[in-house]
């Protein structure tokens, strides 16, 4: 137990050193917490990341579990590239990403209507994929 909890430790450290400048990493979705969280496998270990610039309803509001499964069904164990920006909330890394074929994570969970543009964050870059349903998500107060 010591000995995960070091690697874990040494793992975030490595990773904290290379996010002083934005890096960009590839991994494997291994786990979908819900629809702006995913968690990737990488050649630096397995890292938390939050969709930047995502606002997506939390599991027990509605249409979190929905979110989370849409996110699990498309995206689960795809292989994706991050573009971190060095920020961090709670235990996530801040990133931006894409699948094999281009499509910006966020873009597609936005207009799949199980989140929406959160533009304090990501300067209002996923309004035009917004949908009725996206739009019928109550903002976080965050976002504004």
């Amino acid at each position: 137990m010591v000995k995960c909890i070091g690697a874990l430790v040494l793992t975030a450290t490595c990773f904290l050193a290379a996010s002083a400048t934005a890096t960009t990493l590839e991994g494997k979705v291994v786990h979908v917490r819900d629809a702006d969280t995913i968690e990737i496998a990488t050649s630096r270990g397995r890292i938390a990341v939050r969709l930047n610039g995502v606002d997506a309803p939390e599991l027990d509001e509605r249409g979190g579990q929905a979110g989370k499964r849409w996110m699990r069904n498309i995206y689960g164990n795809a292989v994706v590239t991050c573009q971190f920006n060095g920020a961090r909330t709670y235990d996530r890394y801040v990133a931006v990403c894409w699948d094999k074929n281009g499509t910006d994570l966020g873009a597609a969970v936005i207009s799949a209507g199980h989140a929406r543009d959160c533009p304090r964050y990501s300067g209002g870059r996923y309004r035009k994929y917004e949908t009725d349903a996206s739009r019928a998500i109550r903002p976080k107060s965050y976002c504004r």
